[in-house]
């Protein structure tokens, strides 16, 4: 997520301190998503060259900051646009599985299992996250639980790649590195794209 978005949301409702912006952001995600007080005042710095905030006053050394209009209408934008699959990070496992094919002498089948392990861990780890609850959390519980849907759509792909792999042995199949033109693979993820 970025960070620019999260802070400038939470400057809506009134002027605030770089600490006070990170932790109200710790609280509404459950501290999920831990931030470090040099990327709010990296970013406040960057919001203010950009005319989205300015500062509202210091006490004790600390500037409080406020929204701009600009600030407010890139917030609603924001809100009012979808995020697309395309602009959220890469996919360090798939790259990961998809080298391990290409590699000779990685036990494929032991990185997928490795994986599992560590995302049930992660999973039963969530799920006890989210029983322990208040029922006023209700802002980071669905934190939460975006992350337990993640976890759980990651072990069904991993279920799903063992499964290719399988078939792909006992069909006489090998992994190797694909020979074709690259252009092909950026004609087809156009079309998969439309």
């Amino acid at each position: 997520m970025s960070i620019k978005f999260g802070l400038l949301a939470l400057l809506r409702s009134e002027p605030k301190y770089g600490y006070q912006l990170r932790g109200e952001f710790e609280a509404a995600t459950g501290s999920t998503w831990p931030l470090n007080i040099g990327q709010v005042y990296t970013t406040l710095t960057r919001l203010e060259r950009d005319g989205l905030v300015r500062p509202a006053g210091e006490a004790d050394g600390k500037v409080r900051y406020e929204i701009t209009e600009a600030g407010r209408t890139e917030v609603a934008g924001w809100f009012d646009t979808p995020v697309a699959r395309e602009d959220r990070p890469r996919d360090e496992l798939a790259i990961k599985l998809a080298l391990a094919l290409t590699v000779p002498g990685i036990d494929v089948a032991a990185v997928v299992q490795h994986q599992r392990a560590a995302t049930m861990t992660s999973l039963q780890e969530l799920t006890r996250l989210k029983r322990s609850a208040k029922p006023d959390e209700w802002s980071w519980q669905l934190v939460v639980e975006s992350m337990i849907f993640a976890a759980e759509a990651e072990i069904r792909w991993l279920d799903h790649c063992e499964a290719m792999m399988s078939r792909h042995r006992r069909s006489g199949h090998t992994a190797t590195t694909p020979t074709a033109d690259p252009a092909d693979h950026v004609e087809k993820t156009d079309q998969v794209r439309r």
